[in-house]
C-alpha cells in the first residue's frame, strides 16, 4: 500500500540555494543552474554539479564537503555520498570540462535537511570567499 508521502517529489530548492551560495560552484545561466537533480524508483536521491577547478577555494569546497557529507561522524554516519563522477576522459577530455561531482542520498534524507546540516558545518557565511579561507591556503 503506497502512501501520499511515498509519491511525494523530493523538493531540491533549499539544497540548490545553497550551493549557488558556494564558492567555485560551476553554475551558468540555464534554467537549472547547471546543476542536475533525480531522484531513482526507490527515491534516492542525486545532484550533480560542476567545481571551477582553477577557483582556489576549490579544493578547500572539496574538502569540506568530504568531510561533512561522507565522515562527519564515525558513528552516526550521513546516509549520503559525495564523490567525483566523469565519462572517459580519452573519449572527452580533461577535467575542467568534464569532471563533475554528485551528492547521493538515501531517501531518509529530505535535500532540505542535508543543506541545513551542510550550512550548520561549512563557513557562514558561506558565500564571503575570506571565511574559506584557512591557515594552509
Amino acid at each position: 500500500m503506497n502512501n501520499a508521502d511515498d509519491e511525494a517529489p523530493v523538493r531540491f530548492d533549499a539544497l540548490i540555494d545553497l550551493l549557488l551560495r558556494l564558492p567555485a560552484i560551476d553554475a551558468n545561466d540555464t534554467q537549472t543552474r547547471g546543476i542536475g537533480r533525480g531522484n531513482s524508483a526507490n527515491r534516492d536521491w542525486w545532484v550533480k554539479f560542476g567545481i571551477r577547478i582553477d577557483d582556489p577555494l576549490a579544493w578547500r569546497l572539496v574538502q569540506e564537503f568530504a568531510f561533512v557529507i561522507n565522515s562527519i561522524s564515525i558513528k552516526e554516519t550521513l546516509p549520503a555520498t559525495f564523490k567525483p563522477v566523469s565519462p572517459p576522459p580519452y573519449l572527452n577530455g580533461g577535467p575542467r570540462d568534464y569532471l563533475s561531482w554528485v551528492i547521493e542520498c538515501h531517501r531518509d534524507i529530505e535535500p532540505k535537511r542535508l543543506a541545513e546540516i551542510l550550512a550548520g558545518y561549512l563557513p557562514d557565511p558561506v558565500d564571503d570567499r575570506k571565511q574559506w579561507q584557512i591557515e594552509d591556503d
